[in-house]
């Protein structure tokens, strides 16, 4: 027989009882196998960090000497997630133009969270938004040792927008990263992503209300209602997008208008002081002022996050070739991450160069207009979303812990049934 040597290295030795333990770096755990050849005793347990291919050779050891060396071969079976193509999993979870890089559809949490380091066609989608979260959060902080949140009443719509700012990315991150649990926790998931996009939209009703209103409009009564009407759009946009996924399956078409319309309507209503800001300043030919000029850039990037969104380009115009970085939900999310960036540096524009005028115009933002309708489109939206959640058609979870090719084999029966 010819020989065959294992090598593993570095090593650690030591047990319970045995004070002589610690790295071992320059011997190695070597067992030349022949024929008739006996592979050495280890009595202690023994730890090794594995260099390229040292996976398959701790396998093969394990298995030659499995009545002398007590390795703990489930430390093997962490591996990162399989994926699959299109045609391998139902097609609630299919994406028109991604081929490939799909998750299993029953995933366990621990898979969702692994496969969040690995590429598939939704590693960019999670980090695009959770990295931003973070950002927003340090800004959020940072405001919170220039501003009195706290006492004055003035600054209660910036909290209420910084706080919802936070939220929707975050938010977005994790329904990317668990929506591949189940069908049913799937839908769950973008019922909560839907909700918190619903609820940016009051909260950027609430600071334009309080900030970017027209000197002309002030004290009128769109600016007298318009944080109970955008607490209305937000039923309205959770609603109708929760709506749209019961019917993706048969009317694609049907769901990818409803859902737009459901987050362009909100995004009209927030924006017409602004759109009437900026035209005004055009037919003036006075100038754009800085906060105006943020406005701007906000409304340029919100127009392509709507177009990206809607299109789903450029992935439909070459399948396949976007499937990992470079499609449309990618690049949604990176505008939209941008936009509210400027959108944010405009309401701190006009919240700071309008302070004076407002607070000698108009009442100051009382605790109900602000947090009050913060927490009142919080339950609401709850509720929503309670209500289409009891309305999926549950099923029996079937177990993630079988082979990888039990796994395709179940999503592609899946697949058919669907």
């Amino acid at each position: 027989m010819k020989k065959v040597s294992d090598q593993l290295f570095p090593v650690w030795w030591g047990s319970r009882g045995d004070q002589s333990w610690g790295w071992s770096w320059g011997c190695c755990l070597k067992w030349e196998a022949s024929e008739g050849g006996q592979p050495p005793g280890c009595n202690c347990p023994v730890w090794c960090v594995l260099c390229r291919g040292g996976r398959q050779q701790l396998w093969e050891a394990c298995q030659k000497g499995r009545r002398t060396f007590r390795l703990p071969t489930d430390m093997l079976s962490l591996k990162l997630p399989q994926l699959f193509d299109i045609h391998q999993v139902p097609k609630v979870f299919q994406e028109d133009g991604i081929i490939s890089g799909y998750r299993h559809p029953r995933s366990s949490a621990l898979d969702c969270i692994l496969s969040s380091f690995q590429m598939t066609n939704e590693t960019l989608n999670i980090w695009t938004h959770f990295l931003p979260t973070w950002y927003f959060l340090w800004r959020f902080c940072s405001l919170c040792t220039t501003q009195n949140f706290l006492t004055d009443s003035y600054t209660w719509p910036l909290l209420v927008y910084m706080l919802l700012i936070c939220l929707y990315p975050f938010t977005s991150s994790c329904a990317h990263t668990f929506s591949t649990m189940s069908a049913e926790a799937r839908h769950i998931c973008y019922f909560f992503d839907y909700g918190a996009l619903s609820l940016y939209s009051l909260g950027c009703a609430i600071s334009y209300g309080s900030y970017v209103m027209p000197d002309c409009w002030i004290n009128g009564w769109l600016h007298l209602y318009f944080v109970p009407m955008a607490i209305g759009n937000t039923l309205f946009c959770t609603g109708m997008s929760c709506y749209s996924r019961f019917v993706e399956l048969q009317f694609p078409g049907k769901s990818k208008v409803l859902r737009t319309t459901a987050f362009v309507v909100p995004f009209i209503f927030d924006t017409l002081p602004l759109f009437y800001r900026v035209l005004v300043s055009c037919w003036g030919s006075c100038g754009l002022s800085e906060a105006l000029s943020n406005h701007c850039y906000h409304l340029m990037f919100a127009f392509l996050t709507c177009f990206l969104f809607a299109s789903h380009l450029p992935e439909r115009l070459a399948p396949g070739r976007f499937d990992y970085i470079g499609h449309s939900h990618q690049l949604f999310h990176i505008c939209a991450v941008v936009g509210t960036h400027f959108q944010m540096e405009g309401v701190l524009s006009d919240m700071s160069s309008r302070r004076p005028w407002l607070n000698s115009n108009t009442a100051i933002p009382s605790f109900l207009e602000t947090v009050g309708a913060l927490v009142f489109g919080v339950l609401l939206n709850l509720a929503v979303i309670g209500l289409f959640a009891a309305s999926l058609p549950w099923k029996p979870q079937c177990s993630t812990s079988s082979s990888s090719s039990s796994h395709s084999q179940q999503s592609t029966d899946e697949g058919k049934e669907d």
